[in-house]
């Protein structure tokens, strides 16, 4: 028996390296047809680092530190952020959160931190991980607005029959007369204050369905700090509207 024999190290599906200071996940390939060594930055997902077959996992994490200059350049100019790309930054209720992309192909999406930074750690193909987010940003949105609908419903008195999340590109919110409430997803991204101001707005709808000065006096009865949200979503609405775009 060779008791020096050393199993060949298994080659993962990601590894996290450090890039400025940033945790970054690459994807882990092994492609048929590569003959080297290969790290890339596709378009739709973030960094992927491509063994040869006859690939040593060694060589492969030499290989990549080597090229971790070169990374962090293309890192720095790729235009992740408002796309949920991996390694980019997304706000959830209003505190930026680092994505990380876990490589595992199921699993929901996790809220934690990675040294100290909060992280919202995405399973899923990289291809997908983006529209996995944005589902669970969905989600999100739904739990936190169906609380503050109901909350607002209460205290003006009135019934709201249904409430949607929808992916409007200018549009917070809106409010049918039979009681059916659409809301755009983006709101679980600002401030919780953010969101409560805009489930007040729309609950009171069905109150005054207009905006007259009748309207603004309903919204500030369910939510005597209205102008906090209004002024929030002035100055920073376009902003919240790009992620996910």
């Amino acid at each position: 028996m060779n008791l020096f024999f050393r199993a060949k190290p298994k080659i993962p599906t990601s590894t996290l390296i450090d890039i400025d200071g940033v945790p970054t996940t690459i994807i882990v390939r092994v492609n048929a047809r590569a003959r080297s060594y290969r790290l890339s930055l596709p378009h739709s997902s973030g960094p992927v680092l491509t063994l040869p077959p006859h690939g040593k996992w060694a060589e492969a994490e030499a290989f990549l530190l080597r090229h971790r200059n070169w990374l962090a350049a293309r890192l720095s100019r790729a235009p992740d952020a408002s796309r949920f790309g991996n390694g980019g930054l997304v706000p959830l209720r209003g505190v930026d959160h680092r994505i990380i992309g876990t490589g595992k192909l199921r699993g929901r999406v996790e809220v934690s931190e990675i040294e100290g930074v909060p992280a919202l750690f995405v399973p899923g193909e990289p291809a997908h991980q983006a529209r996995r987010l944005t589902d669970w940003f969905k989600d999100e949105a739904q739990a936190d607005l169906a609380v503050r609908t109901a909350y607002h419903a209460a205290r003006l008195g009135v019934t709201v029959k249904s409430i949607k999340m929808r992916s409007q590109a200018s549009r917070w919110g809106s409010c049918s007369s039979t009681g059916n409430i659409n809301y755009n997803w983006r709101l679980i991204l600002a401030p919780p204050f953010v969101l409560d101001y805009v489930a007040a707005h729309e609950v009171a709808h069905l109150v005054e369905m207009n905006h007259s000065a009748a309207f603004w006096a309903t919204v500030a009865r369910t939510l005597p700090e209205m102008d906090r949200g209004r002024a929030w979503l002035k100055a920073h609405g376009r902003q919240l509207m790009a992620h996910g775009a």
